[in-house]
């Protein structure tokens, strides 16, 4: 956006990836110290430095992703004359709680969609939910392109762009040897990413497949959703199971892997999937919305239903047992990501919606 003349301000909380962002992007960023965790008075001096901020800069459009983010950000850009409020869902938190918390996030949400002008599900499947849901005016959702709120960088996950030195330091991390099979999983290490069920069908698998392993890409975050105890011991003593901890170099552990498994309990529109099937590697996901809008099961990948451990379990010996049919749904599910998620037509998508609503003001 900056480059096709957009003066773009970044908002977000301080994090160990400030630094890449700002030499990536190029663009001035303000922090605003917002949580993940629902935390009332945290939240509101939160609303109050971002209305103050937005005050000052006076944006002609305030975007946000993530339901706190979004919720602050519109709320603040409302209270501050924005007239462009655009609101992007990458997946709704609500529905893997129960109860009091549950009755709280569905109603963050819709607070969220009426402050915004404008709400963008990240996948079709998505904004069906949220119409169902009635989360938010049918008359402010939709979805832009094919869905993804991001696109896939084709020039970055790419196996010809793979540097020789990175590839050979990621395979001695996880010591590869060609010998084995390597189930895959990228994300962060929480419940709700499926965590629980992926290392139960894991030790089941890796029981009569012993030349198998699974590594995990990610970091556990116990302040909301932990996994379980169960599930954090075999992470750390399994023979089978390698923890190689965050990296913001997925496609090189995706280089070598034999499949991708995303067992997550909610998406918008996920990252991993698109990113594996740019670098052709096979995968395996649960079956909810995001999932699906990108992964065909039997065509493009193998879906199972969500918090299936039995039907994982099935899949991921199908896998061990079919390589030649897993690469055919990699080969596809290629063709598809660069075909329509190509990150440039994403963008252009975008940026045309952008200069769309500013010269209808």
């Amino acid at each position: 956006m900056r480059e096709q003349g957009f003066d773009v301000l970044m908002v977000s909380s301080d994090g160990p990836e400030l630094k890449t962002v700002l030499e990536r992007e190029g663009c001035p960023h303000f922090i605003i110290p917002m949580t993940r965790k629902m935390s009332p008075l945290a939240d509101l001096r939160c609303l109050w430095l971002m209305y103050k901020l937005l005050r000052k800069l006076k944006p002609d459009i305030v975007h946000t992703h993530t339901p706190k983010a979004g919720l602050i950000g519109m709320l603040a850009a409302k209270l501050a004359g924005v007239k462009l409020r655009i609101h992007t869902v990458a997946g709704l938190r609500y529905v893997t709680t129960k109860g009091l918390s549950r009755r709280i996030l569905v109603f963050m949400e819709k607070l969220t969609a009426r402050a915004a002008t404008h709400v963008w599900p990240n996948s079709q499947s998505m904004k069906d939910f949220m119409v169902k849901q009635r989360l938010a005016d049918p008359r402010k959702l939709e979805v832009i392109g094919k869905g993804s709120s991001n696109g896939v960088n084709l020039a970055r996950y790419n196996r010809a762009a793979l540097l020789q030195d990175r590839q050979h330091a990621t395979r001695e991390m996880v010591k590869y040897d060609p010998s084995l099979f390597y189930f895959l999983s990228v994300g962060r290490i929480v419940h709700d990413k499926g965590m629980d069920e992926l290392l139960q069908a894991f030790v089941r698998v890796y029981t009569l497949f012993p030349q198998t392993r699974l590594i995990l890409v990610g970091a556990f975050e116990d302040e909301v959703d932990p996994v379980s105890d169960t599930a954090r011991q075999l992470i750390l003593t399994h023979p089978g199971v390698i923890a190689a901890g965050w990296s913001d170099a997925v496609e090189y552990f995706m280089e070598f892997s034999n499949v991708l498994v995303h067992p997550s309990h909610r998406e918008g529109f996920p990252n991993v999937l698109m990113q594996a099937g740019a670098m052709g590697c096979p995968v395996i996901c649960s079956r909810i919305d995001g999932n699906i809008d990108i992964v065909q099961h039997g065509v493009t990948g193998l879906i199972f239903d969500v918090r299936d451990e039995a039907q994982l379990y099935e899949q991921m010996i199908y896998a061990l047992e079919h390589p030649a049919a897993m690469q055919g749904f990699a080969q596809q599910l290629l063709h598809q990501v660069q075909t329509v998620y190509d990150q440039r037509v994403v963008h252009d998508l975008l940026c045309s919606k952008y200069l769309q609503l500013t010269a209808a003001q």
